[in-house]
């Protein structure tokens, strides 16, 4: 949310065409009239530049960026735009350090965002970290936190901003923030489509509008695409809209605003690397795909209440439904009479390879256990009838489709008042502000028996949706939880803050703010048979913020900051929190023991600059950090095949260094970022792990300083851009992340997920004023890599290795057109 005047002017004045993106978003200085003279005639006035930030989720009165005392990051449309990408993950991973994408999922949609260690994921069963906004609302759904990066239009962001060491956005800002601005009719005008295509079946295309007359702005976008996939059983298709009608005023501005989307996207995850050898672009296996659908509706203003205070506001509901379908593995075989003698013939049971009885031993009549064990062992439909078994041809296993389905209507709002009036005369940025956020959720899910095909994969059901219930008595290696889900819940997020950015002196600002956040969570069994999902819970925690900025020169600031924040659990943490009792985190909730909440304590400090060099304009950032995570929430695999489960550890850490340079001069633009991320857990205990090779008893003890898995250590961007003729730009870009542990070596015995490299190259060529065609090569040196690596059970396809990994995109290319009028 940086404040925006002239990119245009800004760039001509650099020598850049203005189709060159501008990696620095800046303000020229404007003088009070008491201060403004005159000019001296046939003299140019050269007025320092000024970085204004807004520091709260609702943007229109900013802040200079060198009295923020933190690290603060944005990435322009321009920027987006120079990617031609479709995705929002791909700009801000570009071009923000400390920001690394996993690609856990398969595909280029769905991908995790870590920003210092912290996720803000599409995927159920990460543990979340990052809080998200767009225009001021709340984008982390309201049952797992979870944010679906597909529903935002690329076409129609104006800016998009990464916070770090700011409590005021509210819960889950763990390790920061993302807040992203939208475009209107005041900022943009013009027409503007866009159609392109290449690699993998893509084909897609967009198209933008903008207009401003008499006080009155109207902006429309909408973006389309379609792809098969690099891996198999992949395809993704995205259809969305985004439009804003404006009215604005000598003191205020109104904005109605619409968002559709419905995006059908294929997610089938991680694969054997024994898979991988054979076919780079094989699964494991399928379906397994994501539907998502949203519908929201805001309306949201500001009015300049005096010269010195302006009144800001917002008011929104939002709807959102996600449908998944996941083929899966099962172990399961006709019953023998070895364990199950009262069962008839013919009946399914859990494969007896994987138990040697009931613990304890002893017999039927020594063993109070016998009895729990033996009906753990059959499996039962929802209408608690033995399940079949029928003689399967060799090539056939039997697996099982999970379905969720989740529908979220979200209504809230939010309100602040800024004020830049002076304090004991000096200069004083205060913001007050507060919001509400109340979600009403369903969530279902099925089990249905099918088969595997072992040549393809593909898994076909049956009809027979599994039902029966987990006996607790039992270990849980015993524990089977087959069973549908009706789940009801509310949530209601209250939020107040206050900051205040108060300058001690011209050169000194000392900045705090704190703000109070209320969690109130309920949920209900939907299904009549499951009451232990009832349950009401109230988290509230007022999380503090203090800083202070020191201008070394007019083009030089020191920050130094401190502050914290919490994380409530979810819904669906809360009913998946049972080691005993675990659930397919896609799928099942079948518990809900108490979870703690997430407290998280920044310390930060850092050195930035903004001035002219070597004939351009130079922006660099370097940057120290620490954030101690207490009573941190990780997702855990449990022995049961595909089944997981969240807890509480102790503590956390994520420290590290991360710096930046953007130059821009003439036909040049240039940038480089790098981060050092150290995270580690800070307490000595056991972790299930069942699929390490290295665990003992499916377990891994973890001791202070061991690596927190699926986190780089460090991540290398470099690109560039160079207009070898006014009409003709070339650029490419160069990413680079190292090594990083399996997720499931928690205590970092085995060998590391390999790093890589690869470059990207791009070019566009302005045929007319008007018409422009460009050309793109992903990964040109084809390189083979994973962003994600995990442990499987290699039992059910017979394969050595428990490695699997999800392998990135191999070589693509594509080419497109775009008109502007």
């Amino acid at each position: 949310m940086m404040g925006l005047i002239s990119r245009r002017a800004i760039a001509a004045a650099l020598g850049f065409a203005t189709t060159l993106p501008v990696f620095v978003t800046m303000i020229p200085y404007r003088a009070s009239a008491q201060q403004a003279t005159p000019a001296p005639a046939g003299r140019v006035v050269e007025l320092p530049i000024v970085q204004v930030v807004d520091t709260s989720p609702l943007a229109g009165a900013g802040i200079a960026a060198d009295k923020v005392p933190g690290a603060v990051y944005g990435v322009s449309a321009q920027d987006f735009q120079r990617l031609y990408t479709f995705s929002v993950t791909d700009g801000l991973f570009q071009y923000i350090p400390g920001v690394t994408t996993s690609d856990v999922q398969g595909n280029p949609f769905f991908q995790d965002f870590r920003y210092r260690g912290f996720a803000a994921s599409p995927l159920q069963g990460t543990p979340q970290g990052i809080a998200v906004y767009q225009n001021g609302i709340r984008l982390n759904e309201a049952f797992g936190d979870t944010v679906n990066w597909d529903l935002v239009p690329t076409i129609a962001i104006d800016r998009a901003d990464v916070y770090a060491n700011n409590p005021v956005f509210g819960l889950n800002a763990l390790g920061g923030a993302v807040s992203i601005q939208m475009k209107n009719g005041f900022t943009y005008h013009g027409l503007e489509g866009t159609i392109q295509g290449g690699s993998f079946g893509q084909v897609g295309g967009s198209v933008q509008y903008g207009i401003e007359k008499d006080g009155v702005g109207l902006y429309v976008a909408a973006d389309a695409l379609r792809e098969d996939g690099w891996r198999l059983q992949s395809p993704s298709e995205l259809v969305r809209f985004y439009g804003d009608l404006g009215w604005k005023g000598d003191k205020g501005e109104v904005h109605i605003t619409a968002q559709l989307a419905r995006n059908s996207l294929g997610v089938i995850g991680p694969t054997p690397v024994e898979m991988l050898a054979f076919d780079n672009a094989s699964v494991y296996t399928w379906p397994q795909t994501t539907t998502n659908a949203v519908g929201a509706l805001a309306l949201n203003g500001k009015y300049d209440l005096s010269d010195a205070w302006q009144l800001q506001g917002t008011l929104y509901v939002r709807r959102f439904k996600q449908a998944h379908v996941d083929g899966n593995d099962a172990e399961l075989e006709g019953c023998s009479a070895r364990w199950n003698p009262t069962i008839p013939s013919g009946r399914l049971c859990l494969e007896e390879d994987d138990f040697t009885g009931p613990p304890g031993g002893g017999t039927v009549a020594s063993n109070p256990l016998y009895a729990a064990f033996r009906s753990q062992m059959v499996l039962y439909n929802q209408l608690g009838q033995t399940v079949p078994f029928a003689s399967l041809p060799d090539n056939v296993l039997y697996g099982v489709i999970n379905r969720t389905n989740t529908e979220t209507t979200t209504t809230g709002g939010s309100v602040q008042a800024v004020s830049n009036a002076p304090l004991l005369g000096h200069g004083n940025h205060f913001v007050i502000g507060g919001s509400v956020d109340y979600s009403t959720i369903n969530f279902q899910s099925s089990a249905e028996l099918g088969l595997t095909d072992v040549n393809t994969l593909g898994v076909s059901g049956l009809g027979v949706i599994l039902a029966n219930r987990p006996n607790t008595s039992l270990p849980s290696e015993y524990v089977v939880t087959y069973l549908p889900v009706n789940l009801n819940a509310t949530t209601t997020y209250y939020g107040l803050y206050a900051t205040d950015a108060f300058d001690i002196t011209d050169r000194l600002t000392s900045t705090w703010g704190a703000r109070l956040n209320i969690a109130r969570i309920s949920m209900s069994d939907g299904s009549g048979i499951s009451p232990e999902l009832n349950g009401d819970y109230t988290f509230s925690r007022v999380n503090p913020m203090l800083g202070l900025t020191y201008k070394l020169t007019p083009d030089i600031s020191l920050y130094g900051g401190y502050s914290e924040s919490n994380r409530a659990p979810t819904p669906l943490e809360l009913n998946c929190a049972d080691p005993n009792r675990p659930c397919i985190l896609e799928n099942s909730l079948v518990a809900d023991p108490p979870l703690n909440q997430v407290v998280s304590h920044t310390y930060e400090a850092g050195l930035r600059g903004r001035h002219g060099a070597l004939g351009g304009l130079v922006d660099w950032k370097v940057g120290f950090y620490r954030t101690d995570a207490d009573d941190d929430i990780i997702a855990l695999a449990s022995p049961q095949t595909g089944y997981g489960y969240y807890t509480n550890v102790p503590s956390t850490r994520r420290q590290g260094f991360e710096a930046s340079v953007q130059y821009a001069s003439g036909p040049w633009m240039f940038y480089a970022n790098y981060s050092y991320i150290d995270a580690t857990f800070q307490f000595s205990g056991a972790l299930s792990s069942p699929n390490n090779p290295s665990a003992v008893d499916g377990e891994v003890f973890v001791t202070p300083g061991d690596h927190m898995p699926g986190i780089p250590t460090q991540t290398l961007k470099v690109g560039m851009d160079y207009m070898i003729t006014p009409q003709w730009k070339v650029g490419g870009d160069i990413i680079a992340a190292s090594s990083q542990y399996y997720v499931g070596d928690e205590a970092n015995q085995n060998p590391k997920l390999p790093g890589y490299w690869i470059a990207n190259i791009r070019t566009s060529y302005q045929i007319t004023r008007n018409f422009q065609v460009f050309a793109l090569a992903n990964n040109i040196f084809n390189e083979k890599y994973a962003t994600y690596g995990t442990y499987f059970d290699t039992g059910y396809l017979g394969l050595n290795n428990p490695e699997m990994q999800t392998p990135g995109q191999p070589l693509a290319v594509y080419v497109g057109a775009r008109g502007t009028f």
